[in-house]
């Protein structure tokens, strides 16, 4: 996954790159990201570790992460880059949720949770 694609993760999510790995291709093997207290490691498609996207270049999963302010987020990642599938929107189960798809092809629901079930 070239630098700018990571970039995109980063800027969305005001993540800190803490490391990367990249093949002798340059493809990412791993690259570790601080956001706000949590973890997230990421890599591109890689055929030895099964992760292969569809034929269209999506992932076959999403990927439903919880963050304060989904709004906000959402402005970010599509400022750099992403794509808005599902605008941000107040959903029947108490979440705040959008979708966007970012250049590497994977797909968020980015959620603010707004009452407790």
């Amino acid at each position: 996954m070239p630098r700018s694609r990571s970039n995109s993760v980063e800027i969305a999510f005001e993540a800190i790159e803490l490391s990367r790995r990249s093949g002798k291709d340059e493809t990412l093997l791993q690259v570790s990201l601080a956001v706000g207290k949590h973890l997230l490691m990421v890599h591109e498609e890689s055929p030895h570790l099964a992760s292969r996207a569809e034929l269209d270049g999506r992932s076959p999963m999403v990927i439903y992460a919880y963050i304060e302010n989904v709004d906000a987020v959402i402005e970010r990642a599509v400022g750099a880059r992403a794509k808005l599938l599902i605008p941000a929107a107040d959903q029947f189960w108490g979440d705040r949720m959008g979708r966007i798809i970012g250049p590497a092809g994977h797909e968020w629901n980015v959620a603010t949770r707004l009452e407790e079930a």
